[in-house]
């Protein structure tokens, strides 16, 4: 696909990536210089301060969904498209107290599926590394999916070969560097997310203002202002439960909350909800001033570079370049790490080779995470969906796991069998919603399944033993089995 309409020419689009490219893998390489151990490499020697914690926190939670596909719901569900999608702050502001007890109960831990297979069994815990694989997958393949849409839309570059870039230098520089790597970069991509945004915003206030976006809107578009939309209502509930089952079940969440140091954990994932907060909101906003500005939107996930690009010309071009392609990289690296590390803990040593050492899986970690960036590679040479479409999907999965986790961590009932059949029960009753209803309910129905069943643990004795969490984070050390 070739987009012909561009607002920047193809060497200007180039020179930036080659820019950067450079300074992504390089940072990547000098940050990872020391990483000796496997706690070094996965979980950046669990020593990360509060400042890069926030950072890490809340530029991971930036991804292309948020600064592009906030824009494409609230192109097509209006007000309440842009506020549902900024309602993903609550799942980092839930998720700051299980962080804190996640970090204290479990100090040797390494990845969600440690946690799962001590409390609920080898069963639930096989169950549950199948929904996180696929939703990581759906995840890194939305990335490189809106690195190609990206770059197309700003500078007519093929989808193939912007997909590619992105994809590339993400896994390089996680290979060289692991953790240290992610979080390090992310502190840097923050500050140009932060700064991108506030400037888009003030522009597009400035140039178009409130009044004519409204009174254009109001004449060509209705109902995007009608805040009793039915579908736009079901979104607004079903994006927070599809948050909160986002960052309650994803590693990319738990790898941090063991990496973090002592007590820090709480105060940055709350931090980080809030600093997100406005933001998809802002970005949502900027989608908003398409019909008032006359642009021909060939596809709703490309809405945000059009308009800016229409508004700024060149330099409101390079503006959303530097901030989405920014969004795209502390997001991706971040996936691409935590997958890995639950492929290397709890498939590699879980379920192939029992008795590796920590030497062979830092080893292994680097295949791994290459072999990860060929396969979202792969997957996302064909344009399959629209962003938010591919990205709603999964939403009927990871939802089904919010109340297992939190009823898992916060108490001491339930057990495998419920735990097994909230995510199953949950996740198809999700699928079935998400084709015969639409996209915009599919988390919400999942949960909603999952959390009658769960209810059923209230009816039992609390028999689990925290201590069992406190051991080793071998798999050959079980706690409870279904």
């Amino acid at each position: 696909m070739l987009n012909t309409d561009t607002v920047m020419p193809a060497s200007v689009a180039w020179l930036i990536i080659a820019a950067f490219s450079l300074l992504w893998v390089w940072l990547g390489w000098w940050l990872g210089r020391k990483n000796d151990t496997l706690d070094d490499y996965m979980l950046a020697g669990r020593k990360v301060g509060m400042g890069f914690a926030v950072a890490t926190a809340m530029a991971t939670w930036v991804t292309s969904n948020t600064t592009m596909t906030a824009p494409q719901l609230a192109y097509q569900l209006g007000i309440w498209g842009m506020v549902g999608y900024s309602l993903g702050a609550v799942g980092l502001m839930l998720f700051a107290p299980l962080a804190r007890r996640i970090r204290t109960m479990m100090p040797g831990g390494f990845t969600s599926g440690d946690f799962i297979r001590l409390r609920y069994g080898n069963t639930t815990w096989r169950i549950f590394l199948v929904i996180s694989f696929f939703y990581s997958l759906g995840w890194l393949i939305s990335l490189g999916m809106a690195g190609g849409l990206l770059i197309n839309a700003l500078a007519g570059i093929p989808y193939a070969y912007g997909m590619t870039v992105i994809v590339v230098v993400c896994t390089l520089y996680t290979v060289f560097g692991g953790l240290k790597a992610v979080i390090g970069t992310d502190f840097v991509q923050t500050i140009l997310i932060l700064v991108g945004v506030v400037i888009l915003a003030v522009l597009v206030i400035n140039e178009v203002g409130f009044d004519a976006i409204h009174a254009q809107l109001e004449a060509e578009r209705p109902e995007l202002l009608n805040l009793l939309l039915p579908a736009s209502i079901m979104f607004l509930f079903n994006n927070l439960f599809f948050g909160v089952g986002e960052i309650f079940h994803s590693n990319v969440w738990w790898s941090r909350a063991f990496a973090f140091a002592e007590g820090v954990g709480f105060k940055a994932y709350g931090l980080a909800g809030l600093f997100w907060l406005p933001i998809p909101i802002v970005a949502g906003f900027i989608a908003l001033a398409a019909p008032a500005l006359g642009i021909n939107v060939p596809s709703p996930d490309m809405v945000a570079p059009l308009v800016a690009g229409k508004l700024f010309g060149l330099a409101g071009a390079i503006l959303v370049f530097v901030v989405v392609f920014a969004a795209l990289a502390s997001s991706l690296d971040s996936v691409l790490a935590a997958t890995s590390d639950l492929v290397v803990k709890d498939i590699y040593k879980g379920h192939i080779r029992k008795q590796a050492t920590d030497a062979e899986l830092r080893k292994a970690a680097v295949w791994i995470v290459l072999g990860l960036g060929a396969l979202t590679w792969i997957l996302s040479v064909p344009k399959m969906a629209t962003l938010g479409s591919l990205l709603h999907f999964t939403g009927a999965f990871v939802a089904s796991t919010i109340w297992p986790i939190a009823i898992g961590i916060l108490n001491r009932r339930g057990n495998g069998t419920l735990a097994s059949a909230a995510m199953v029960l949950g996740t198809a009753s999700g699928l079935y919603a998400y084709f015969t209803i639409g996209f915009y309910v599919a988390a919400l129905v999942s949960a909603a399944v999952s959390m009658l069943v769960m209810l059923l643990a209230f009816r039992s004795e609390p028999t689990f033993d925290w201590a069992l969490l406190k051991g080793s984070s071998s798999p050959q050390s079980n706690g409870e089995t279904s």
